[in-house]
This record gives C-alpha cells, structure tokens and sequence, in this order.
C-alpha cells in the first residue's frame, strides 16, 4: 500500500509531456503553497533564499520540459562566464569575438530546436528532394530565456551593465520561475538591483499581487480555455466546414483567446513575483484600444516588441540612416520577430504584415507632421480603434493557422460565404462562449484606472477576503475548466 502511494505520489511530482505544469494547475498551486512556506522561512537568509528558489525554478522547467533543463544550466554557464570575461577585455575585437560567441550559444539553440526542420525542407532538393522532418522536441520558453540571457550579455558589451559576480545571483536571474516559460523577457538592469535586497513585501504589495493572480487566472482558465476548446479550435481546424460568420466570430474568439491566454499568464507571473517581493515591467496594456499598430506594440507584449527595438531594429541602424531604411529596418524587425514565433509561412506573413503597416503608419505620421505621442481624440480616435483591431485581427488569421492554404480558405469563406441569417442561430447554439467573449471584450474595454482601482481595494482587503477572492475564482476554473490541461499558447514559442 506505501510503495503504491509512493508511486502515485512520483508520478505526480516528475514530468508528463501530456500535463506539464503551468500556473492554472493544482499540482502547481499545492506546490507553491509549500514554496512559499519554505521561502518565507528563509526571508533573513538571503543567499540560502535565492538557492532555493534557483532549485524549485530548475524542478519548475524539468516539469515543463523534461530534462531538457540543461540547456538553462548551458545557457545560464555560458553566459555568465562570457560577461566576466568581457569585463577583463579591453580590445574591442575580443568583445566582439566574446558577444558573438553569446550570440551563437544562444541563437544556436534556438535555430536548431525551431528551424532545424524547415532549413532540412529547404536544402532537401540537393539529395533528391525527399525531406522527412526530425522528431525535435521544442523544450518550453527556450525563445524567452535565450533572449533574455542574450540581453544581459549585449548590455555588458555595450557598457550599459556591469556584469555579475556571483554565479548564484545570474542563475537566479535566468531561471526564475514565474517568467522562465513565457515571459515577461525581464531586463537585467530592472531585476538584478532586487536580488540582494532585503525581502519586503507591503500589504500593496501583497494585496497587488493576490489581484493580479486572481486577474490572470480568470482570464486564463475562464475565458480563454472555455471558448477555445468550445468553439475557436472548431472553426480554426476546419475552416472551410463553417460559415464565413462563423469564421469571423471564430477570428474575434481567438484575438480574445490569444489576449486572454497570454496576459493572463502575465498577469500571473507578476503577481507570483509580487508575492516574493519582486517587481516585473507591464507586458500588456488594453492592446485592442490601440489606434494605430505602432500604438498597438506599445501594448501588446511590451517586453518582445521593446526587446526587438533596443536590439535588433536599433542595432540594424533605427531611424539613423534616411526614412528609406528607417521603412526597411522596421519590416526586417517584423519579419524577424514573425520568424521568431515559428518556422512557416502564416508567421513570416503575419510579421511581414505588421512590419510594413508599422512603416506605413510611420510614413503617414511623417507626411501629415504629426508628433509621436499625437492622439487623435473624438470619433476620429473610435474609427481608429476599430480599424485597428480588425487589421490586427485579419493577421490573427495567418498566426493561428497552421497552414498558409487554411488561411486563404478562412478568408475566403469570410469574403464569399459570410451568411448573416446565421446570427441569431450562432448565437443560441453558442449562448455560453457568447456570454464569455462580451465579458472579455467589456473587462478589456475598462479604462486602466479601473484596474487599478480594483487592485487598491483588493489590497485594503483582510487576508481571509483575498484568499476568499482567489477560493472563488479556483471554484469558477473547477466548473468551466476541461478535462485536460490547456497549455499556455506561448509555450509553442
């Protein structure tokens, strides 16, 4: 009877490619229960803290991706180790030489886990044209943690940063747990100054993390799954069997499923972070009220898209070289930033999308005079709004695609077999994913300073009021949630 125990028990705890862990799961939430116990014991002891943590980051990632956790040890040895020794070098050719080598450590790994495939699809003409792709498992968050470790050494090249010397400290910086698997990428210079400061959490503090959780966690587990098992992943893997209506409300279903899922995620890593005393950057900002796409990637994954300025559209030349470049470099950022989500067509055409109405807009803004923080105001602001999100969400369509031809099929339906008749009949078969996109929709509507109205009142609350908040949000995710877990859609990039 013990040794079955035992064994049930160790199944739980070790990996399972079909249920890895992720915040919305109750083997998570019972874990962190005892993490946190275990972490507020050792608040005074400030390198013991940090081996702990750096411990339970490492068994987090093996619950996520197996024992591909080695490659953050790799990632993590490699460049701490580089940055020292950009430190010691003066020449300016050996730091080049040192960063490149960051850079083909880094880069390196995430070529060969995401475009192995599609460069063996390219070069498969030269021994006959037969191509079979490789069974290369995509170890979970690799895009952010290469990125984020990338930062840190470009930072110590360009003098911006002054490398660590402590390996703990770095190790603590790459793994740490709420944003290992899918962000936020959280800078050096905003998170190292917060690893050795004594550990202080403030009733706002807690109080602004328990809303955070339970803001994430809603949006996730709510939302999200609800109308993507029950209606989104239908439309998307069948497009041509439904209406062009019917596709439409699937494209909207997903542009909220996708802001769901991923601010969600976000929300939660930052109120996790909160709870252990430390504070991330906002990676998402009511994107859909933008009015324009250059505002759009103000919004939207801020730390991607300002991860993608500072270095690459920035190190490509910025807006330093003539508006002709200015124009180029903007699509070559997009479509690299496209390329980053995927090795296929539907990404390069998304991120190509993106790139040129970036340097169109900021063509027009050029033409018209207009300065970079000009708002238009009024109804003018509205129609911009709307136009905004229906082009953002016409490229939805090649990013949730996984194929160029079912996107053309989805257009197509939309363009010459839209129906409208079928409304009303959409509309009572699917009455419940009706009800949850208006809520999405009108919460994301909210002005910001609702938000952080709510954030203040949940942080005057008592203790037994935050955890009855977060008792009652668990209870909704229990009743709506399905029988498997659902991954964060990021954990694909």
């Amino acid at each position: 009877m013990w040794s079955l125990e035992m064994s049930k028990i160790g199944e739980v705890l070790s990996y399972d490619p079909h249920q890895p862990m992720i915040f919305s799961s109750g083997v998570f939430l019972f874990l962190f229960l005892g993490f946190s116990a275990l972490y507020c014991l050792l608040r005074h002891r400030t390198s013991a803290r940090l081996l702990f943590v750096t411990a339970f980051s490492y068994y987090f990632y093996y619950k996520s991706s197996g024992w591909y956790f080695f490659l953050l040890l790799v990632v993590t040895l490699s460049d701490y180790f580089l940055a020292r020794r950009m430190e010691r070098t003066e020449g300016k050719r050996q730091r080049k030489l040192l960063v490149g080598v960051s850079l083909c450590v880094n880069l390196g790994l995430l070529c060969y886990f995401k475009y192995t495939n599609l460069f063996c699809q390219w070069l498969s003409p030269l021994w006959g044209g037969t191509f079979h792709p490789l069974d290369i498992f995509l170890p979970v968050g690799i895009s952010f943690f290469t990125f984020q470790s990338l930062s840190y050494t470009l930072d110590v090249y360009r003098r911006q940063l002054q490398p660590l010397h402590s390996l703990l400290d770095y190790a603590f910086y790459v793994s740490f747990f709420p944003q290992l698997v899918a962000g936020p990428i959280v800078r050096a210079r905003d998170f190292l100054p917060q690893i050795r400061r004594p550990l202080v959490v403030t009733e706002a503090m807690f109080g602004r993390g328990v809303f955070f959780l339970v803001s994430g966690l809603f949006k996730k587990a709510v939302i999200s799954d609800y109308i993507s098992v029950n209606f989104v992943e239908r439309v998307f893997d069948n497009p041509a069997l439904y209406s062009g209506f019917e596709n439409l409300m699937g494209v909207y279903g997903y542009a909220l499923q996708i802001y769901c899922d991923f601010s969600g995620y976000s929300d939660m890593a930052i109120g996790i972070a909160l709870l252990l005393g430390f504070h991330f950057p906002d990676n998402f900002r009511s994107p859909y009220q933008s009015a324009s796409v250059t505002e759009f990637w103000r919004r939207w994954h801020i730390s991607l898209s300002t991860w993608l300025r500072d270095y690459l559209y920035i190190s490509l030349g910025g807006n330093r070289k003539g508006k002709f470049r200015t124009y180029l470099n903007l699509i070559v950022t997009m479509l690299l930033g496209g390329l980053w989500h995927g090795a296929s067509l539907n990404f390069v055409v998304w991120g190509g999308l993106h790139g040129v109405a970036l340097a169109l807009h900021k063509g027009l803004r050029a033409l018209l005079h207009r300065p970079k923080d000009y708002r238009s105001q009024g109804w003018r602001r509205v129609g911009a709004v709307v136009l905004t999100f229906h082009f953002v969400c016409f490229c939805w369509i090649f990013f949730r695609n996984a194929t160029f031809e079912a996107s053309l099929t989805m257009i197509r339906q939309i363009l010459t077999a839209f129906h409208p008749e079928l409304w009303m009949q959409w509309v009572q078969g699917y009455w419940q994913i009706v009800a949850l996109m208006a809520t999405g929709y009108l919460l994301h509507a909210c002005p910001d300073r609702w938000q952080e109205a709510g954030s203040r009142m949940v942080a005057r609350c008592p203790l037994p009021v935050q955890a009855f908040f977060l008792l009652v949000v668990i209870y909704a995710v229990i009743q709506v949630k399905s029988s498997d877990i659902q991954p964060f859609i990021y954990f694909q990039f």
